[in-house]
């Protein structure tokens, strides 16, 4: 789906708390900009912002960061916000695949990739979000125990995650490939496009990889 270009969306980012307009300055004292010592949980790709927004809601014990490319994106997900100061919340327009120039070595805890784009020609593999290019950068933010929770609909994708999970020795668990019909349906938090696939009888992938210390 091509996204409508949204004119003057970057200015209007700035008009909300809870987006972050220099976010490189905060590598490696993201804590301090949210006022804690609380873990620290990272969405790359953050769609119309429904996930993120719930989670943060339900877990004021937890900082949320969605990090994604588009201003439009952002400012669509950031109105969700209402201009309301969430303390445990910030939106970030960066580029995931310099993920190690926005937060320093270790400094968070988890990673969320939600219905991210399959990238579907083998020449376009790089450029996945579970290409072993960006596990890499993954291992090198995550603490010794993060882990990343990664969502999909395209079942290619998921298998060739997995794949790549293991080949960089990422621990697996959770794994479902029918996500709506398991026993972790009760505490899943739907994104929009996961409500609109699931409700065509697509089914939803999941696994969780934890890092394991080499």
């Amino acid at each position: 789906m091509r996204l409508r270009n949204i004119p003057g969306a970057e200015a209007a980012l700035r008009e909300y708390p809870t987006f972050v307009d220099n976010p490189l300055s905060y590598k490696g004292s993201w804590k301090e900009r949210f006022g804690n010592d609380n873990p620290i949980h990272v969405e790359i790709g953050c769609g119309k912002g429904r996930f993120i927004n719930t989670l943060a809601q339900r877990h004021p014990e937890i900082n949320f960061i969605a990090v994604e490319l588009k201003a439009e994106v952002v400012l669509r997900a950031l109105q969700r916000t209402e201009y309301k100061p969430i303390p445990n919340l910030a939106f970030v327009q960066f580029d995931a695949s310099k993920l190690t120039e926005l937060f320093a070595d270790h400094e968070i805890a988890r990673i969320y990739l939600n219905f991210s784009d399959p990238w579907p020609k083998t020449r376009h593999a790089k450029r996945r979000l579970t290409h072993p290019s960006f596990l890499k950068s993954y291992r090198q933010v995550l603490a010794e125990d993060g882990e990343i929770h990664m969502k999909t609909d395209n079942e290619k994708l998921f298998e060739f995650s997995l794949n790549q999970f293991a080949a960089e020795r990422f621990q697996m668990r959770n794994i479902t490939f029918d996500l709506h019909q398991s026993k972790l349906a009760e505490e899943n938090v739907m994104t929009e496009y996961e409500e609109r696939f699931s409700s065509r009888g697509q089914r939803i992938y999941r696994v969780e990889a934890s890092c394991i210390i080499k």
